[in-house]
């Protein structure tokens, strides 16, 4: 019996996507629920899984191709029962099935889709690619270090020429022309967006991070053993952002034409670099969650943001964004907002500097904040007296626990 693989129902706001690339060919057997094709959206890659067992009969729409919700993309015939025989294999397919099965372990059994994309179609062999994320999960750009690596012989260096034989030195010209990703052109139309239709000003402060830091290191061993999440700087700087929104609410604001919308409610977007772009995940009514909760939340929309797992619906909506460069050593920028919403907080670097304390030179520990807003809502006044807001709170915890 022949079966249609369609395209799924996509999310809410998307009207088509991307087929990235079939992981099987016409003639392959197919187990059911095996994923068949990635498509990606704006903002996720979505797998479409076999609907049953069977054999890829036709592929219907190759790589690169925009689709549609419903739209046919391949013909399955499917198995009796659903379900695939598997046979002995030949000694030849054995020997290949096993070279995958050590590659697939080499990588953690982790390959991006991009990755994975780039080794299938330069034939490589995964085991040989050292994966720079989480568990050694190899991305797009440990692909193409190592095919870089490849042409220029590192990987297997060959003997020294004679010198009167070697060509005079010229610098690599190499260059690599790819389409954007639909992440990336949405990126960049969103931020080309932000700039064009909002009065954007960015306004700085310092804070002290003494206190939050002896905080952690007294409190860190028994956090993790009780709530299983290690006690990081996120719920610390989420929950000083939630207590400065409620004192100055146009910055928890959006605007829709010429209506300012007040939020009475905090989803926090929390902006995750990606192999992808940059995705922001929002946590639903931040103020009613815990340290705990909130450590596990980030942690948790991180990761599945990084393997390309999260739903568009976590990506949607949010009153307040807070972005971290610190993390890759940025001490100060200026970051753009994400329309509708009014402002952006950017945390940075930590670094100790000398500081004068009741007339006293001391090092501390000092991290730049950035808070980028739309001046068309938010006032200078309020957005200076909103990061002077959050470093009252951070230098001085106990003002979390009683909301002051």
């Amino acid at each position: 019996m022949s079966i249609e693989v369609k395209v799924p129902q996509l999310p809410e706001s998307v009207t088509d996507a991307t087929l990235v690339s079939w992981h099987k060919k016409p003639g392959d057997k197919i187990t059911r629920d095996e994923n068949l094709v990635d498509l990606e959206t704006d903002k996720v890659v979505l797998e479409v899984p076999a609907p049953s067992g069977g054999v890829l009969k036709e592929i219907k729409v190759q790589n690169g191709t925009t689709v549609q919700a419903g739209q046919v993309l391949a013909i399955l015939e499917a198995a009796e029962g659903g379900a695939v025989e598997v046979k002995a294999a030949p000694a030849a397919e054995a020997k290949s099935a096993a070279a995958e099965t050590k590659a697939a372990a080499a990588t953690g059994g982790k390959l991006a889709p991009s990755a994975k994309r780039l080794v299938e179609e330069n034939k490589l062999d995964a085991s040989q690619i050292a994966g720079s994320g989480r568990d050694g999960r190899v991305s797009k750009g440990d692909v193409i270090q190592h095919l870089a690596g490849k042409e220029s012989g590192s990987a297997a260096p060959a003997k020294a020429a004679p010198a009167a034989k070697l060509p005079a030195a010229v610098g690599s010209r190499n260059e690599q022309r790819v389409p954007m990703t639909r992440l990336r052109a949405r990126i960049a139309e969103r931020l080309l967006q932000a700039q064009s239709t909002a009065a954007l000003l960015t306004t700085f402060n310092e804070v002290d991070l003494t206190e939050v830091n002896a905080i952690r290191a007294r409190y860190k061993d028994k956090f993790e053993k009780t709530h299983g999440v290690k006690l990081g700087f996120s719920s610390f700087f989420i929950k000083a952002a939630i207590e400065a929104l409620r004192k100055f609410p146009a910055v928890n604001a959006s605007i829709d034409g010429n209506d300012i919308i007040y939020h009475e409610y905090y989803d926090i977007g929390v902006a995750v670099s990606t192999e992808r772009g940059l995705m922001v995940p929002v946590l639903r009514n931040a103020e009613a969650m815990s340290y705990a909760e909130i450590e596990k939340g980030v942690g948790a929309y991180a990761t599945r943001a990084r393997e390309g797992s999260i739903t568009l619906e976590e990506l949607t909506g949010g009153t307040f964004t807070i972005t971290n460069g610190g993390v890759f050593g940025s001490l100060m920028s200026t970051p753009i907002l994400n329309p509708p919403q009014v402002a952006i907080l950017g945390m940075h670097k930590v670094q100790d500097r000398p500081m004068v304390i009741n007339g006293e030179i001391k090092i501390r520990p000092m991290m730049y904040l950035a808070l980028t807003y739309d001046h068309r809502i938010v006032d200078g006044k309020d957005s200076v007296q909103f990061l002077v807001a959050i470093k009252e709170a951070l230098e001085d915890p106990a003002r979390l626990l009683l909301q002051l």
